[in-house]
């Protein structure tokens, strides 16, 4: 099976950040890592991201912006970047999906998506 010029794999890890977090408040915070790996065959730069957020009650907030935590990977086939970020929801469940745009050093731009994945507080045996 050949790859894929333009391909980007992404894997993302949430927990909940108990102490950052204001229940009292409607405020659940979560810090989520982010994993992503060039699986294609053309080095690319990350140039902007964008997330949608939604909470259980359905509300949605779109996140858009250049690069990630302050910047602008550049993976050759084969690399991988990895970092943490937060997101805070109004409900103890939630969810995030989204892309990032990025352009391959030949000038073909590509949009590699980023799957859907849970906020949540961990349940708690009594």
């Amino acid at each position: 099976m050949r790859r894929k010029p333009y391909e980007l794999k992404v894997e993302v890890k949430a927990v909940y950040l108990r102490e950052h977090s204001r229940p009292d408040a409607h405020q659940y915070t979560f810090a989520y890592t982010v994993t992503m790996e060039n699986t294609g065959t053309v080095p690319a730069k990350l140039l902007g991201r964008r997330w949608i957020i939604t909470d259980a009650n359905g509300k949605t907030v779109e996140v858009v912006g250049e690069g990630v935590v302050g910047e602008h990977p550049y993976l050759r086939p084969g690399e991988a970047f990895e970092y943490t970020s937060a997101a805070t929801i109004a409900t103890p469940v939630g969810s995030m999906h989204g892309s990032y745009q990025l352009i391959a050093d030949d000038g073909m731009p590509f949009e590699a998506p980023i799957a859907a994945f849970s906020l949540a507080i961990p349940r708690r045996l009594h």
